[in-house]
C-alpha cells in the first residue's frame, strides 16, 4: 500500500515529539507558555526605548510587531523546519502575499507551479498584474520546463504536493536550478509539514504553511507562517510585514501552540487512514484514478517521509456527483482540512467560483474530480460512508 507501514516512526517525528512537547520552564512555573494579550509593550527608561528603536537590544513594542506568545509560536516553526527563523500571520495568504511582495517587486517576473491554490492563483492574477509583477505558471513536474522558465526571474513558488491534482516537483533539484540564477525559491509545506518534509534541508529558501490545516490541527483557528534564513525573514518584516498588517494574535499563537503539541501524534493516523481510503477507492468499480503522491514514481516522492491525509480521485461518468456528496454521512462538505474531521470538496462545485479567476478551471481539473481530507474518525466508518454513498449515487 505505501513505504510507510502503520505506526512507522520516522527521524522528523521523533525530533519533533521531543521538542514539541518539552519547554523550558515558562514564568511562574507554567506548563504551557502564557497568552501574552496586550497590544503594547513598555519601558522602563528612555535607554531601553532607544536601545530597542535602534536595534540594539529587542524587546516586544507593539502586538502588530513582536508578542511573545507569537515569538514562542515562530521559534518553534522554525526549529521544526530546520531554519533561522520565521514569522507569524494572520492567514496563510497573508504569509504568502508578504513573502510574495517582499522579494518581487515592479517590473519584475516570478514563476509558480500550476495547480497551486486556489487564492494564490487569484493574488497572482488579480494583485500582481495591477503592481506590474509578471507571473508565468509551469509543469512543476518537469524540471526542463522549470529551468526554461527561470532565467530573469526573482522567486520560484512551488508547492509539493500540488492543490488539488497532488502533483509532486523534485524540490532539492528545482532549488539547485533556481540557486545557480540567484532566484529566491518559496514552497507551501502545509500539506506534509516539517513532520513529513523539511524543503530547507533540500535547498529551499522559504517554507510557507498555512497554519489553519494541519500545524492547527483543530478547525478552531486561521494562521499563517514563513519560515527561512535570518536574513530571508528580516527582508519580510522590513519590506512588508508590519505594513500589510496581516499579524497573528496572541490568542491564536496560543492555539497553534497546543495544536503543535500533538502533530507527531496526528499526522501518522491521517496518514494511516488516508492510505486505507485511498487503497480501497483506487480497487474501487467507480473510480478512475487517485491522486495520492504514495502512487507517484516521480523523483519528488523522495523528500516525503510520509503522507498526509489529503488527497483526491476522479469518479467515473455513472456516478452522479451532487448525490454521492450529500449522500455522505461522516465526511462533511467544506473547504480546508487538517482538522480532526473529514471533509470533502467536490470540483464540480468549485469550478463554479470566481469565473475568469479560477485556478481548476485555468490548469484543466476535471469536474469529476472529487477531494477527501481523511480525518481522525474510525477508518472503517469513514469507508462503510463512503461505500453507501456510491452506492446511493448510481446513475
Amino acid at each position: 500500500m505505501s513505504d510507510h507501514p502503520a505506526g512507522f516512526e520516522n527521524d522528523y517525528l521523533a525530533e519533533a515529539a521531543t521538542l514539541l512537547a518539552h519547554d523550558e520552564p515558562f514564568p511562574g512555573g507554567a506548563v504551557v507558555p502564557p497568552i501574552y494579550q496586550t497590544s503594547l509593550f513598555t519601558f522602563a527608561n528612555y535607554s531601553e526605548m532607544a536601545d530597542t528603536f535602534a536595534g540594539r537590544r529587542r524587546q516586544p513594542i507593539y502586538s502588530r510587531g513582536d508578542n511573545p506568545t507569537v515569538m514562542e509560536f515562530e521559534a518553534r516553526v522554525a526549529a521544526l523546519e530546520g531554519a533561522e527563523a520565521a514569522r507569524g500571520f494572520s492567514s496563510g495568504m497573508a504569509a504568502i502575499s508578504a513573502t510574495v511582495l517582499a522579494f518581487v517587486g515592479a517590473g519584475e517576473r516570478m514563476v509558480v507551479v500550476r495547480n497551486c491554490y486556489g487564492d494564490a492563483y487569484r493574488l497572482f492574477e488579480r494583485l500582481l498584474p495591477r503592481l506590474n509583477i509578471k507571473v508565468d505558471y509551469v509543469d512543476g513536474s518537469d524540471p526542463d520546463a522549470v529551468a526554461a522558465a527561470l532565467p530573469g526571474a526573482k522567486l520560484l513558488y512551488l508547492e509539493s504536493p500540488t492543490s488539488m491534482m497532488f502533483e509532486l516537483q523534485d524540490i532539492t533539484q528545482l532549488a539547485r536550478l533556481a540557486k545557480e540564477q540567484g532566484i529566491i525559491t518559496s514552497i507551501d509545506n502545509s500539506w506534509a509539514t516539517p513532520v513529513f518534509q523539511k524543503p530547507i534541508s533540500h535547498g529551499v529558501d522559504l517554507v510557507l504553511h498555512s497554519a489553519s490545516k494541519y500545524l492547527g490541527g483543530h478547525s478552531d483557528t486561521v494562521a499563517g507562517v514563513v519560515a527561512g534564513s535570518a536574513a530571508h525573514i528580516r527582508q519580510i518584516n522590513e519590506q512588508t510585514y508590519s505594513y500589510l498588517g496581516g499579524k497573528l494574535s496572541p490568542f491564536e499563537a496560543w492555539l497553534l501552540l497546543r495544536g503543535l503539541r500533538t502533530l507527531p501524534l496526528r499526522l501518522p493516523h491521517h496518514m494511516k487512514s488516508g492510505l486505507t481510503i485511498a487503497e480501497r477507492l483506487k480497487a474501487h468499480d467507480h473510480v478512475e484514478r487517485v491522486n495520492h503522491p504514495a502512487y507517484s514514481n516521480h523523483p519528488g516522492k523522495a523528500t516525503l517521509a510520509g503522507y498526509a491525509g489529503l488527497f483526491s480521485f476522479e469518479v467515473t461518468e455513472d456516478i452522479d456527483i451532487p448525490a454521492f456528496v450529500d449522500a455522505l454521512k461522516l465526511f462533511r462538505i467544506g473547504v480546508s482540512w487538517g482538522g480532526h474531521e473529514s471533509l470533502v470538496v467536490p470540483a464540480k462545485a468549485s469550478l463554479e467560483q470566481t469565473p475568469g479567476l479560477n485556478s481548476m478551471a485555468r490548469f484543466g481539473v476535471s469536474p469529476r474530480t472529487i477531494r477527501f481530507s481523511v480525518g481522525l474518525e474510525s477508518v472503517e466508518d469513514l469507508w462503510a460512508d463512503v461505500a453507501q454513498a456510491f452506492d446511493r449515487a448510481k446513475r
